[in-house]
C-alpha cells in the first residue's frame, strides 16, 4: 500500500512536469499552425504511455539507483574493507588505497552510458542521417569510454581534493585543440554526445556516488567535493568522441594510401 501512494505521487509529479509541454505542443497546433492534430487517439495513448514509464522508472531510482550508488560508495571507501578487516590498517589513508573505487567509477560510468536512451536515440539518428557511416555501437562504445574514464578521474578528484577547476580547465584546453583538428562531420555530433550522457541513468548513480564518497572520504565536504562528477561526464565524451572520429579517419587514410601503393606497384 506505502509503494502505491508513494508511485501516485511521483504520477502526479510526472504529470505537472510533463504538462508544459502538453500544452506548448497542442497549442502550437491548434492556435499557431491552426490544424487538427493527426491521430489524436494514438498521441493521447502515447503520452499516457510516456507518464505511466516515467512515473516508473523515477520509482526505481529513488527506491534502487540512487540508494545502491551511496551504499557502494560508503561500503568501497569502508577502511575494513580496503584494509582486509584492519589488519593492516595504519590510521592513515592514501589516495592509492581507493584503487576499487576508482574501478567501480569506471564500470558504472561505463554501463550506465550504454543503458542510456538519449544516446541510443541520438546514435540511432547519427547512423541514419550517415547513410550507415557512423556506428550505432561504435559511437556509444565511444561515450561511454569517455564517461567512464571521467567518471573515474572524477572519483580520484574526489578522493585527492585537488580544485575542480584544474581537471575542467585542462580538459576544455583538450576539447579546442581537438576540435580544431577534428573533422569537421563529427564535432557537433562529439558536443552533443557530452550533453545526452547526463540523463536519467546516469545522472541518479554518479550524483549518488559524488556524494557517497564525498561523505566517507576524511576531510571531504559533501556540498564542495560530493558534486562535480556530471561535469566529468559531460567532458569527457566530447573528448573521447573526437579521438574515436579521429583515429577512424587516420586508418582509412592509412589504408588508401596502402591501396594506392599497391596499384602503383601493378602499374
Amino acid at each position: 500500500m506505502q509503494w502505491l501512494i508513494d508511485f501516485a505521487g511521483v504520477l502526479l509529479s510526472t504529470v505537472r512536469d510533463v504538462l508544459p509541454i502538453v500544452v506548448i505542443l497542442f497549442g502550437f497546433q491548434i492556435f499557431v499552425l491552426r490544424r487538427r492534430v493527426p491521430n489524436l487517439r494514438k498521441v493521447i495513448i502515447g503520452f499516457v504511455y510516456v507518464l505511466i514509464g516515467l512515473a516508473l522508472f523515477l520509482q526505481g531510482l529513488e527506491q534502487a539507483l540512487f540508494p545502491l550508488g551511496r551504499l557502494m560508495a560508503e561500503q568501497l571507501t569502508n577502511p575494513a574493507f580496503i584494509y582486509d578487516g584492519l589488519v593492516h590498517f595504519t590510521g592513515t589513508v592514501h589516495w592509492q588505497d581507493y584503487y576499487w573505487v576508482y574501478l567501480f567509477a569506471i564500470a558504472i560510468g561505463f554501463s550506465t552510458t550504454i543503458a542510456e536512451p538519449s544516446l541510443i536515440a541520438v546514435a540511432i539518428k547519427a547512423n541514419q542521417v550517415s547513410g550507415g557511416s557512423i556506428g550505432v555501437w561504435g559511437l556509444r562504445i565511444a561515450v561511454a569510454i569517455g564517461v567512464a574514464v571521467g567518471i573515474g578521474l572524477g572519483a580520484f578528484r574526489i578522493v585527492t581534493g585537488y580544485p575542480l577547476h584544474w581537471f575542467i580547465i585542462t580538459g576544455y584546453i583538450v576539447v579546442i585543440i581537438q576540435t580544431y583538428f577534428a573533422p569537421r562531420m563529427i564535432v557537433p555530433l562529439a558536443y552533443d554526445s557530452g550533453g545526452v550522457t547526463t540523463s536519467t541513468v546516469t545522472v541518479p548513480l554518479v550524483a549518488a556516488l559524488g556524494l557517497g564518497l564525498a561523505e566517507t572520504v576524511p576531510g571531504r565536504n559533501p556540498l564542495m567535493d560530493g558534486f562535480g562528477l556530471i561535469a566529468f561526464a559531460s567532458l569527457f565524451p566530447i573528448i573521447s568522441v573526437i579521438a574515436y572520429a579521429q583515429i577512424s579517419e587516420f586508418i582509412n587514410l592509412r589504408a588508401e594510401k596502402k591501396k594506392s601503393a599497391r596499384e602503383d606497384q601493378k602499374r
